[in-house]
Order: C-alpha cells, then sequence, then structure tokens
C-alpha cells in the first residue's frame, strides 16, 4: 500500500492517514495522533528538522544496530483500534514487533520500506471504487458512516512546519507528564490514608493500655 495522504476528521478534529492499495482502488482510512500526522507530513514534505525527532532516532537507532526495516503491516482492526506489526531484519533472522500504525507508518517513510495491509483487513474495512479516482470526495461518499466532509485536496496539501511539528511532540510529551503527576497524586493520597490509619490505630492502643 502506500500513503495517499494525511487529513483531518473535520468533527473529531483527529487526523487521518489514508492508504491506498498499489494496485486497484482500495483506500483505507486509519485516525491517528496529532504528533505522529505531524512525523508522517513532515518527512513526505521534506522538512529539515534541527534536531531528529522521536521517529527520527528510532530511525537511528535501527541502523545502528545494523538492522533493516524491511515492511510494516497493518494486521487488524479490533475493539476500533487498528493494530500493525514491523519487521526488521538482523542478521539473517525476521523480527516481528507490535507496533501502532501511527509509528510505523512514521518509520516506514523514513526507511522506505514497503506498507502492506493483512488481506482481512482490506476485505472488511477498505472501501473499493471500480475506476481510478482522481480526488477524495468519492472516497468520502464510502466512508460516510463515520466520516463528515472533508475537503478532497486536504488530504494532498495539508502542510506541517517545524516548529508545528515540534509544538505537537512536545503537547504529546506534556499529556504524559500529566498522566504520571496525576498517578503519583494518587499514590500520595493513598500513602497519607495509609499513615492516617496507623495513627488511630495507635491512639487505640494507647486507650486500651490506660483502661484499668
Amino acid at each position: 500500500m502506500v500513503i495517499y495522504g494525511v487529513s483531518f476528521d473535520v468533527v473529531g478534529k483527529q487526523p487521518i492517514v489514508l492508504l491506498k492499495t498499489m494496485e486497484g482502488n482500495k483506500f483505507l482510512p486509519i485516525w491517528i495522533g496529532h504528533p505522529e500526522a505531524a512525523a508522517i507530513l513532515i518527512r513526505l514534505q521534506g522538512t529539515q528538522l534541527p534536531r531528529p525527532m522521536t521517529h527520527d532516532l528510532l530511525t537511528n537507532v535501527i541502523g545502528r544496530f545494523d538492522a533493516e526495516l524491511t515492511r510494516i503491516t497493518v494486521t487488524e482492526l479490533k475493539d476500533s483500534t487498528f493494530y500493525a506489526k514491523l519487521t526488521l531484519v538482523k542478521d539473517g533472522a525476521e523480527i516481528d514487533i507490535d507496533s501502532r500504525p501511527s509509528d510505523a507508518l512514521a518509520l516506514a517513510v523514513r526507511t522506505e520500506a514497503p506498507i502492506y495491509a493483512s488481506t482481512a483487513l482490506i476485505i472488511e474495512n477498505a472501501i473499493e471504487f471500480e475506476r481510478e479516482v482522481d480526488d477524495t470526495e468519492e472516497i468520502i461518499e464510502g466512508f460516510r458512516d463515520f466520516l463528515e466532509k472533508v475537503n478532497p485536496e486536504d488530504f494532498k496539501s495539508v502542510e506541517v512546519t517545524a516548529d508545528e511539528a515540534l509544538y505537537a511532540e512536545r503537547e504529546a510529551a506534556a499529556a504524559e507528564g500529566d498522566e504520571e503527576d496525576e498517578e503519583e497524586a494518587l499514590d500520595a493520597d493513598e500513602d497519607d490514608e495509609d499513615d492516617l490509619t496507623e495513627d488511630e490505630d495507635d491512639e487505640t492502643e494507647d486507650d486500651d493500655e490506660g483502661r484499668p
């Protein structure tokens, strides 16, 4: 498959990457995160960044370990979530690694690794057109149950600047940090409750000892 383009769900305000089969006119839409959409677009547009983003870093790590990303495969759709895997070759041995499709695609555009989708996934979820489609309007009609209006040229013309890409990545990191802070706060509250219970138990024991 090939990346036909990246656009945004007008209703859900979430990026969508649209995959197209190499032969025929079958299209598969996958909803992805903002940082991953920026990572894909930055590479497709050839934008140069002053420092490597996360997917650039992982690509460099794979290369330094003398491994090669030979293909990525979108494997299935389960409970409204797409799944994928990376296939790496190291010393002649193939290694399959579980991945989100968005991360797998961001790596594929950096390594020129071929993109595949399972036959079952294509049969059950792709939309096929009998003739060549020049714009996305007809494609969107096939997704009308779950995709609202998208400009036909959006998949071709969406651009992300280097600053926007870095901002998206920082926002994602900040969100993860907020979740960790909330977990630490919950742990602290539980510890305080345990300490309070222990103090109450000690007071009860003191009262018992003071009785005749």
